[in-house]
């Protein structure tokens, strides 16, 4: 299978090569850009204008928000702005929906490279695209493209990408989980010129609007896009107009640089290495019980980044993500991790990253593979494992592990794909965006946030319940955060919730179904932290509800209702909820960071206070003793703790190696050096773990268990998959202390995840 850098920049799947921006621009003479700045700018000047383009970019979102007529954009915020210099590099990333705007500069690079000639690119006009070979998550993510012009040379460009309810395809709502190819999805568009000297162009609209179920939402969200670019746009112009064009260049330039800056001393201070990790897609069709492998490795050689995708499992079904999805989904946690104190500005870090998949795998997926349901999960399972990585290459400069955050919530996105006639006698198709409430991942030196959001989109917020019940023919019972779903941890993972509801004012809602991480945990900890719970549907038929509400009785969980439980699969399609079914959807929490026997007895007793944990948990999990007053006995708890790490270690093994500390590599892990060379070794008792050049974990006391051991909330994998799954658990063979854990199928060998290239 050939790779992306060896391929031609020429005729891929039927247009230009997407994968390959060219290296140098081939734009028409006729467009002139605008390249002059000012090297000099004062520092008063350059924050007052730093700090208004930064406003520009939020008040571009927002304008967006306030006029969309879509429930996506109004409370999920799927959205995303951004500012880029006339060449396409990223001056501000936007704080919505990022992986949206991971390849924006790639598909303006694209427009300039194969529009400048024809049809032109001018003042006043606007691009819009959604095909995901070109630059889109999926085709509902609609970019419109804005060049900015000043005195007839190109300035710079607004970009703006927005999920459209609706554009077509075989189910309401575009996400098209049977699809078997692109064909049965939405309209594709490459980048087309909708706005042409400052009018709509007609016949490009009509083509866009055809497809759509909604067409009168779809063009109130296409003119929320056109009022967004068009503000910003203004506000640029009237930058210029006060500072004039070179000092606000030169702005946006210092912008990049500085965030470059940043970038490279981050960069110095780091070991150069190779750093992977592996997770799982479950059921990529109706029907599926396979699981689908995804591997994320990250190189970094001086102060450059390579990442790549080898050994992830090949395209099919409707689960997959092009290279645009990939890309932008890594970019998330570049942006969040390596650039988050520059103001989300990732242009100068863009300049020394590499990206290297492999086509026709299943997040670098070949034309024309169905990727409707990209975002949801093929994106998402490989955005998280981008935390992942980048933590695990960070943790050995003290001051950037601060930084690290352990996988949250949603990290696979569980669906519910509800359609019908609704409340007014209107037909509608909605996915219920309430597991964008998420959860916020442990930190090295902190718990993780209960329902926090989801890290990927900061200025998300979890709409009311209210709402959705205003806009569609649905009551909720209960909406509630859930014990035990958070990761074990020193440091625990942020709790997760469920939404539970029936159908209301209509005869019966129709859904679907479309998940992964029900099964296996996507949500895993780090360096000996535990995954938090998975998703879960549950589905009571013909239930007792109408009576609780009659005596005043309210469910506070589907347990405590009568009726037929249902065991919903993971891709089930058409099924009937009638106003006597109740249906509820979890989602998962935040993984936990370092061995939970380190967490201290006062948080074991917070966490009990509070409902963040079960006493079955506090004791199993985190090894804690619980007096008859429910209060954690420290003293007994520390010596329970040591009887089961020293019952781990069955024939006790002394080292001989006195190295000196070299590097800090984990929490758990150090590298040490001594006139025999460079060796890993425990943290806490310096016993050797290999050479630097072996996977430590096989000089490990190795347990592996049920993956039901991690999480209290995880059920048997058997109901959705046919792969045993496996909590793989290290030891250090002379402490007994827990070293890592690693979620795998049974016959994948164990990951060595950790490469070190040291001087």
């Amino acid at each position: 299978m050939p790779r992306i850098s060896e391929m031609t920049d020429v005729d891929f799947n039927g247009i230009e090569n997407p994968y390959v921006p060219p290296k140098i621009l081939k734009i028409a003479s006729k467009l002139r850009l605008h390249q002059t700045w000012d090297k000099e700018v004062d520092p008063v000047t350059y924050e007052v204008i730093r700090h208004n383009l930064w406003q520009i970019n939020e008040e571009h979102g927002a304008t967006i928000q306030r006029l969309s007529g879509s429930p996506v954009a109004m409370y999920a915020l799927d959205l995303n702005p951004s500012i880029l210099t006339e060449d396409a590099e990223f001056v501000y990333f936007g704080p919505y929906m990022q992986y949206m705007s991971g390849v924006t500069d790639t598909q303006v690079k694209w427009t300039l490279e194969y529009r400048s000639e024809n049809p032109g690119i001018n003042e006043g006009d606007m691009f819009i695209a959604n095909d995901p070979w070109v630059g889109a998550a999926h085709q509902q993510d609609v970019m419109l493209l804005c060049p900015v012009f000043w005195e007839g040379e190109l300035f710079c460009w607004i970009t703006n990408c927005l999920h459209q309810y609706d554009i077509g395809g075989i189910t309401p709502g575009s996400f098209c989980p049977s699809a078997e190819s692109v064909y049965e999805e939405g309209l594709m568009l490459p980048p087309l010129k909708i706005i042409e000297n400052y009018e709509v162009r007609k016949d490009i609209e009509a083509v866009y609007l055809r497809s759509s179920r909604k067409p009168d939402l779809v063009a109130l969200d296409f003119r929320a896009q056109i009022a967004g670019n068009t503000t910003a746009r203004d506000r640029i112009l009237e930058l210029i107009k006060r500072y004039g064009a070179a000092t606000l260049k030169g702005v946006m330039k210092r912008i990049i640089d500085n965030s470059e800056k940043s970038y490279l001393d981050k960069m110095s201070r780091l070991p150069d290495g190779e750093w992977s990790d592996r997770t799982y897609i479950e059921a990529c069709r109706p029907g599926d019980r396979r699981t689908h492998r995804v591997m994320l490795g990250l190189r970094k050689e001086g102060n450059k980044l390579i990442f790549n995708n080898d050994g992830s499992a090949p395209q099919e079904g409707a689960m997959n993500a092009t290279y645009s999805g990939w890309r932008g989904s890594v970019m998330v946690a570049v942006n969040e991790l390596l650039c988050w104190d520059q103001y989300f500005a990732c242009g100068g870090a863009l300049r020394h990253i590499e990206f290297d998949p492999t086509p026709g795998t299943l997040n670098c997926a070949d034309f024309p593979s169905s990727v409707s349901t990209a975002p949801i999960q093929a994106m998402e399972i490989s955005l998280y494992p981008a935390y992942n990585v980048i933590s695990k290459m960070i943790y050995p400069d003290p001051i950037m592990r601060k930084d690290i955050m352990c996988i949250g919530g949603t990290s696979q996105w569980p669906a519910t794909l509800f359609r019908g006639i609704d409340q007014w006698g209107e037909k509608y198709g909605y996915l219920l965006i309430d597991p964008i409430g998420g959860a916020i991942g442990a930190f090295t030196m902190a718990d993780g946030i209960n329902t926090g959001g989801q890290a990927r989109t900061p200025i998300c917020q979890l709409p009311n319940v209210e709402h959705t019940e205003q806009n569609f023919p649905i009551l909720f019972l209960y909406r509630k955060e859930l014990s035990d779903s958070g990761g074990a941890g020193k440091y625990r993972g942020g709790l997760s919730a469920e939404s539970c509801f029936i159908p209301h004012n209509t005869e019966f809602v129709t859904q679907d179904t479309l998940s992964s991480g029900n099964a296996i945990p996507t949500s895993p900890g780090l360096m000996g932290g535990y995954p938090s719970t998975t998703n879960a549907y549950t589905f009571v038929k013909d239930s007792n509800i109408f009576d609780c509400m009659a005596s005043s009785q309210m469910p506070k969980d589907t347990d405590e209702l009568l009726g037929n439980s249902v065991t919903l699969q993971l891709r089930e399609q058409n099924f009937t909820q009638d106003p006597k079914d109740v249906y509820a959807v979890r989602w998962s929490g935040g993984g936990g960071f370092g061995d939970p026997f380190d967490r201290a007895p006062e948080d074991i007793e917070d966490d009990l206070e509070s409902l963040a944990i079960t006493e079955n948990s506090a004791e199993t999990l985190y090894g804690a003793i619980l007096g008859k007053d429910g209060h954690v006995d420290v003293e007994r708890t520390r010596e329970h703790r040591a009887k089961i790490r020293k019952s781990r270690v069955t024939e006790i093994k002394k080292s001989n190696r006195k190295g000196q500390l070299l590097s800090e590599n984990s929490h758990s892990i150090n590298i040490m050096r001594d006139d025999a060379g460079t060796y890993w070794a425990c943290a806490k008792c310096d016993f050797e773990l290999g050479d630097i050049s072996e996977n430590y974990k096989e000089h490990c006391v190795t347990e592996n268990q049920s993956i039901a051991v991690s999480n209290p909330l995880i059920g048997d994998e058997a109901r959705f998959i046919d792969n045993a799954v496996e909590f793989r658990q290290f030891y250090c063979c002379q402490c007994g202390c827990l070293l890592d854990n690693e979620i795998a199928i049974a016959e994948d060998p164990l990951l060595h995840d950790s490469r070190h290239q040291l001087s």
